[in-house]
């Protein structure tokens, strides 16, 4: 009798095309979110250091409405993979856009050189997180906005006094009762109140 998780051992070819698509996606770890440079934010974060705390934020999000947390942040970390094609294109550039950006097909062609199970599991992933038709992914769309909104309040924090549309933005598009809940709290809570003992 076979064993059914027993699998094919990884090809060279296939090893290669995960060692490219890693390559890859370290360009999240130098690619800003550009955004914010229109309110004068230098050094912005990146899009890897937003990535991790959407993750977070969607594994606390979806325990708390009774969801999977580890595939609500699967699904998180994969949400702004395609970027490494396009970059991180804000708002105000989608009305000049001929055709919008497809993250399905950006991600068939960043994982065309994968082995198929590999390619599989980002693709699933990318097309559940865009059909929003799961709680999980739902819980992950409000952890992208609920991330947003939290840096921005950072930001704010830190002497940053135009970023109030993009609070108004993300607790507007909030869906869960867990996620709004976290933004009104996050709006009355200091932003070093993890510090106080």
């Amino acid at each position: 009798m076979s064993d059914p998780h027993q699998r094919e051992p990884l090809t060279d070819e296939g090893a290669a095309g995960i060692a490219g698509f890693a390559f890859e996606l370290g360009v999240m770890k130098s690619l800003r979110r550009t955004g914010w440079a229109h309110v004068g934010i230098r050094d912005s974060e990146t899009i890897s250091e937003h990535s991790l705390r959407v993750a977070q934020l969607a594994a606390l999000i979806a325990a708390e409405e009774g969801a999977d947390p580890a595939r609500a942040a699967f699904l998180a970390i994969w949400h702004d993979t395609q970027e490494t094609r396009t970059g991180d294109l804000p708002h105000t550039a989608r009305p000049y856009m001929t055709t919008p950006i497809e993250a399905e097909a950006i991600t068939a062609d960043q994982v065309r050189r994968l082995p198929e199970t590999a390619a599989k599991t980002v693709t699933e992933a990318v097309r559940e997180f865009e059909a929003q038709a799961t709680i999980e992914a739902v819980c992950a769309r409000d952890a992208d906005k609920l991330e947003c909104l939290l840096q921005a309040l950072e930001y704010k924090a830190a002497g940053h006094t135009k970023v109030d549309g993009w609070i108004a933005s993300s607790q507007k598009n909030i869906k869960t009762e867990t996620a709004r809940t976290i933004a009104a709290a996050a709006q009355t809570t200091s932003t070093l109140a993890w510090r106080d003992r």
